[in-house]
């Protein structure tokens, strides 16, 4: 009984982790809740993109915010088992994805990925702005 449940759970696990990756199969998918998009999309960086600010976001983002652990150097994301991270240099992602839902997703994590928790565990909210604006300048470099 007991490797008839073992055996049960390990094909499980597989089943599991071959759907990871399909858990959003367009990779323009919001990853925020369906009924909070609205909302979301309402709200605007209360900070300017000073070159200050940007410059701060580049040093979060390659420091203590730990971006550059899965969305790489030139923030195209690495190629990782399950969800890959988000290609920031995609300009139609950075042409439909608010601010507003960036900083969910560093408050909240991205269900179904590895995207953990930023906001409130190790920036701070207004560290977490500065990194969008950082975000949005890697587009440029497509």
């Amino acid at each position: 009984m007991q490797k008839t449940i073992f055996w049960v759970s390990l094909v499980g696990l597989f089943l599991q982790w071959d759907n990871v990756g399909a858990f959003h199969d367009d990779v323009y998918q919001p990853r925020v809740p369906i009924e909070l998009i609205e909302e979301l999309q309402d709200i605007d960086n209360p900070y300017p993109a000073t070159p200050e600010r940007i410059e701060l976001g580049k040093q979060i983002f390659y420091g203590k915010g730990l971006c550059v652990t899965c969305h790489s150097e030139n923030g195209k994301g690495l190629k990782r088992p399950g969800h890959p991270p988000r290609d920031f240099t995609d300009k139609k992602w950075q042409e439909i994805r608010t601010d507003g839902e960036m900083m969910w997703v560093l408050r909240n994590g991205s269900p179904g990925t590895e995207m953990p928790v930023r906001v409130g565990k190790v920036i701070n909210e207004e560290e977490g702005w500065s990194v969008i604006h950082f975000i949005r300048t890697l587009m440029d470099k497509e």
